[in-house]
């Protein structure tokens, strides 16, 4: 392998603390919320979920690229982080199903990204410190002038982007032959979540996020679908009122992650950005009905507010977080509703958590 010499680049903090690394392929400039995620493999995954769209993610496992891209395997339709900071990339692959490289697949996307960072210290420093806005820059551009440019970029807290990667036209996925059917609101719907409900004998119609009651409702399904998706849930008015009509109506609801927030909206519960939030494969989970744990992927920023649930005489906690008591589930006592704050399609090794899939089946023959 020859010796190629790579650009210096810089990972600038909102609070003016620089780390310093090396570009890996594309030079420029890219903004977003700095956050990490503990996992210590599915990257493909994690760099195509439309969760992290406008985020700047921080890789804590040593080594990205080892096993190179399979775009089978994409979680959308693309690249949806603003940027990768990372300790060693791998430019070469041994995986013997891959696509291509990790570094052709950024050329592709046009991802910018920064290696040779000390990942350890920086997850350290987020923390302690907690997410923020953040700046790559692999073209050499003062450091000045990109304080003044991150100066600009607004706060996750109160940004919709949901908009951003949501589909512009409805579309069906599965067997149109299915025995049930289901409409989704795609606030940045996962391609494996999709397939579960496939897999279970569903036909799926996907709207745009801006659909009302009446366009889901015209599908004529037998349940409904909040899915997970980027930024704040308080903006989405036009989601928080469908999900309100819906249960109005008393038809079967279930929400992922951001749909989970949504749901606790419309029931009144606000939701409150966290300090770092919950990025992983390996979070501890208790189910609260069954009294069994579960080692569950998680990817949020946003949690509902647990004094509130509790106070609601209509709701209750069903799941919660044994890492911090976060609230991690719930359900309506009196609708046919429940939701998580976790990802149960994504199965990372343990598939602790597909029953809910089969869960949201039975409510709907009920």
């Amino acid at each position: 392998m020859k010796y190629t010499t790579r650009q210096s680049a810089i990972l600038l903090l909102s609070d003016g603390t620089i780390f310093h690394g090396k570009s890996i392929g594309i030079s420029g400039t890219t903004f977003g919320e700095v956050c990490f995620n503990t996992g210590m493999t599915g990257y493909q995954e994690i760099f195509t979920d439309p969760s992290y769209f406008g985020q700047i993610m921080v890789a804590t496992n040593a080594h990205i690229g080892n096993y190179g891209v399979n775009e089978n395997e994409v979680e959308s339709d693309g690249i949806k982080i603003s940027g990768l900071v990372c300790k060693n990339f791998s430019f070469n692959y041994s995986r013997a199903d891959a696509s291509e490289s990790l570094e052709e697949y950024f050329i592709k996307q046009n991802l910018i990204c920064i290696s040779d960072v000390d990942t350890r210290a920086l997850v350290s420093y987020i923390r302690d410190n907690g997410a923020m806005n953040a700046v790559i820059c692999t073209d050499g551009t003062s450091v000045e002038e990109l304080k003044a440019s991150l100066a600009n970029v607004p706060d996750m807290k109160g940004l919709e982007l949901a908009s951003k990667v949501s589909t512009k036209e409805p579309y069906f996925y599965g067997d149109e032959n299915a025995t049930y059917k289901i409409a989704a609101l795609d606030l940045g719907i996962k391609t494996n979540i999709l397939r579960n409900l496939a897999k279970r004998d569903c036909y799926i119609k996907v709207f745009p996020f801006d659909s009302t009651y009446n366009d889901l409702a015209s599908f004529n399904p037998d349940g409904f679908f909040l899915s997970n998706g980027p930024g704040d849930p308080e903006p989405l008015a036009g989601a928080i009122q469908v999900a309100k009509e819906i249960l109005e109506n008393n038809k079967p609801l279930f929400g992922i992650c951001l749909g989970h927030q949504v749901i606790g909206l419309a029931n009144g519960i606000s939701t409150y950005k966290m300090f770092n939030g919950h990025r992983g494969i390996n979070h501890p989970v208790k189910n609260l009905i069954s009294g069994k744990g579960e080692i569950t992927s998680q990817n949020h920023g946003f949690a509902v507010n647990k004094e509130e649930l509790e106070a609601n005489a209509d709701l209750e906690i069903t799941h919660v977080h044994l890492n911090d008591g976060t609230v991690a589930g719930m359900r309506m006592k009196d609708k046919n509703c429940f939701s998580v704050q976790y990802h149960p399609e994504a199965s990372p090794g343990p598939h602790d958590s597909s029953y809910l899939f089969d869960q949201f089946i039975e409510n709907i023959k009920k």
